[in-house]
Parts: C-alpha cells; structure tokens; sequence
C-alpha cells in the first residue's frame, strides 16, 4: 500500500459512528486494503497527479473552526440550510430542519433502514477508490428522503466550509438524497473555504436515487481557495420516468477530481447535466462524467465548457455507455474548453460505447482561443484589449450561467465571476 492508504487506515480507526454503520466501514476499511493506487499508468487518473497527497499526508482530522464568518458569504436562498465546518455540523449556522431531512446520527429506526438500503449501493465501490475510503471514514451525515409524492417548497441547501489547519488535515462529507415516487426536491450542495492557504484534503460522496417519476434539481459548487485538495463524487440511479437536472461550477485548485456516475435504471428516465470549469494560475481541475443507459428510452443531454487561463490544466472525460438492451436512446454530449494563455492545457476525452443498433447518439469536444477577429472588433469600438478578453470569455459560459434554473445561485455566481476574471461586473453584464 501507498503512505497515504496506510495514513487513512489509522485515520479510519480514529472515527467514530452510528453501531449500525459499522458493518459498511469495516467491509470498506477491507476493501481499502487491496486497492491499487492510482497512478499515471492508471487510465481514468492519467492527467491526474495524487503526488501531493503523498508530499503533504492529512495525518489528521480537521477540527471545528469558529473564525470562518467573515469569509464565508451563503447563497441568498430560503432554504433547509446545514453548514458543516471542516467537516464537522455546525447548528448554530444551521436551520430548523423538516423530519424529511436528519444527520446519519440522529436517524430513526425507519430512516435507518432506508439509509441502510442504499448507502453505498448505487456504484459499485472497487471502481472509485476515494468512494471505498469514503466509506471507511464515514463518521456522520445527512439524509434527505422525499416521500411518495411530496413536493419540497424549500432548497435543501448543504454549506461545506473549509478553514486553515495548523496541520495538514482531512475532511470526509458524505450526502445521501432518495425521492419516492411522484416527488420533487431541490437541493444545492456548496463547497467554500476561508480566504486563507488552505491545507485540507476533502473526500465528499453524494449518493441520490431518484424515484419513479420523480424530479430532482441538483447543484454542486466547489469555490475553494486553490490550495485545497478535493475529490468528490456524485453517483445517480434514475428509475422510471425519473428526472434529474444537475449543474456544477468548479474553480481550479493543487488538486481537484469530480466525478459523476449515472445509472438510467428505468425506462424513460432524462438527464440535463451542464458544467463549467474555471482553472487559473497552477491550478487544475479534473471532470470525469460516466452515464450508463441500461434500459431503453432514455434520454440524456450533457454540455460541460471550460476556460483554462494562466499555467492551468484542465481534464475532462465524458463517457456515455449504451447497453444492449437500451434500444431508443437519445444521448448528446458536448465539451468545450477555450484557452486563454499559450501555457494553458486541456486534455478532453469524449467517449460514446453503443451496443444497441436503435439509437440516437452524437458526441464532440473542440478547444480554441479567443478570436483575434472579435478582439479586432470590439478594440475597433473603443474597448481595451483586457475588457475584450473578459466579453468574449464570459461570454463562452454565460449560456450555461443564463440556463441555472435557481435565481439565487445565479445571483450568487455573477459577482463572484465577476472578481474572478478580475474586472468590473458591468463588463459581464454587457456580455449577456
């Protein structure tokens, strides 16, 4: 085993959790043991370092933190509001929450069973080594479950707030989210950090089963400061007529994975999944989405778009894998990156697997540079070079941004795109 497997052993023995979890980490803490560590060789982490994981091991757990308010601004949304601070519930800055919605520890009998029924079962662990340790970490938390046919009024939005440790530290959060039947639910998850170098690693897991006929809007920010290590999964089953729309904003950081692992599990199931990805300086970000339609007459549209600027490097891998039997599919996917700097790097990988002959499926990636003709064009009308470039690059994302269905986190974003590209907000007004 690597340092850092035998770092997150003992790490795993130092947690304590609900005696009815027991059996999943101690399968985990198993499991862990014989995974191969990723490396270069390794093909879903070619573009992906884990080296510094291993320069600067998180030997311990990060600790709570009461100095991270004057950082740390929420989504101006009315909503079941959790705040987690270094992983650790924070109720003070949390709100009163409905029955539907617990921490694993404070589960009744009959949340527990539900819990027990899915945790750890939409995907199958020994293909995503970070959801294994996950497991074997998992100490606490929280549990959204919708009733058949209940309709969420209010967001349930999960604030996950990372401060500066004395040591390097880890991290593990973990989200389960089921609707029934004929229900609905919002929920946004939103990974923040203090303005200070981060040290933290963060392993977050999010695991949701979307009921027959059943709506879920899901979003997942992660607007950490770039030191951070973070890698985070979202793995989805989708039953009958079930449909999920998700969106997910990623700035750059030493070391940033998400992946999406979605099941179609029922006939007519749809997903609409946009992303967007924003490395700058030295940072990287790594997307990897796999949606698996094992059942006929499911649809699926996914666009991710990225602007790479500085030294970054971005890596997205899309991957849509149609089953035999998964006749009359629809399944688009789109990528892409524009480059805003001779040293800046992108490696994109869309995939399409078809084993069904009854199907409509189209896939593309491109990567370019701004156009010297529209720089020439809004120069000629007296904007300076900087402004043009800010236009034209908010503008390669704003279609997405303009689609986010919640007001609030739209009105969250702007501002703070706004800062990132380092101008005025009028500009990216001016680029609607």
């Amino acid at each position: 085993m690597s340092d850092f497997q035998q770092l997150a052993l003992q790490l795993a023995t130092q947690q304590q959790s609900p005696v009815w979890l027991n059996g999943l980490r101690a399968q985990a803490a198993v499991d862990w043991q014989k995974v191969i560590w990723p490396t270069r060789k390794t093909e879903h982490w070619k573009y992906t370092s884990l080296a510094s994981l291993q320069k600067n091991v998180p030997a311990q757990w990060a600790v709570a933190n009461d100095s991270w308010q004057q950082d740390v601004e929420f989504v101006a949304v009315d909503a079941h509001r959790l705040v987690f601070v270094n992983g650790i519930f924070d109720a003070a800055s949390s709100s009163e929450l409905p029955a539907e919605v617990v921490l694993f520890s404070q589960a009744n009998i009959a949340q527990q069973a539900v819990i027990e029924q899915y945790l750890g079962k939409i995907v199958r662990g020994e293909q995503h080594v970070f959801a294994t340790l996950n497991n074997a970490w998992m100490n606490e938390g929280i549990f959204v479950h919708v009733p058949r046919g209940q309709i969420f009024s209010r967001p349930v939005y999960v604030v996950h707030v990372s401060t500066m440790s004395t040591q390097p530290a880890s991290v593990n959060q973990r989200l389960l989210v089921v609707l029934d039947e004929n229900s609905q639910a919002e929920v946004i998850e939103h990974f923040v950090s203090t303005a200070e170098r981060q040290n933290i690693f963060v392993n977050a897991l999010t695991e949701i089963v979307v009921g027959d006929n059943a709506q879920l809007q899901h979003y997942r920010l992660h607007l950490e400061e770039e030191n951070i290590q973070h890698v985070g999964a979202v793995h989805v089953n989708l039953l009958r007529n079930a449909r999920m729309r998700g969106f997910t904003l990623a700035l750059g950081s030493r070391l940033k994975r998400i992946d999406y692992q979605i099941n179609h599990r029922g006939q007519g199931a749809e997903l609409d999944l946009q992303g967007v990805y924003l490395p700058r300086n030295n940072q990287m970000v790594d997307y990897h989405t796999n949606v698996q339609h094992w059942v006929p007459h499911c649809t699926t549209n996914e666009v991710f778009r990225g602007i790479i600027a500085d030294s970054a490097q971005a890596i997205f891998n899309g991957r849509i894998y149609i089953h035999p039997l998964a006749q009359k599919t629809l399944a688009e996917l789109s990528n892409k990156n524009l480059l805003t700097s001779n040293k800046a790097e992108v490696n994109t990988k869309p995939e399409l697997e078809i084993y069904a002959d009854d199907v409509k499926c189209a896939h593309g990636a491109t990567i370019s540079q701004l156009s010297s003709t529209a720089l020439y064009y809004l120069q000629s009308r007296g904007i300076s070079r900087s402004e043009a470039e800010v236009m034209l690059s908010f503008g390669f994302i704003n279609e997405l941004l303009q689609q986010v269905a919640e007001p609030a986190v739209r009105d969250y974003l702007l501002p703070r795109l706004a800062v990132l590209f380092g101008r005025d907000q009028t500009l990216l007004e001016m680029a609607d």
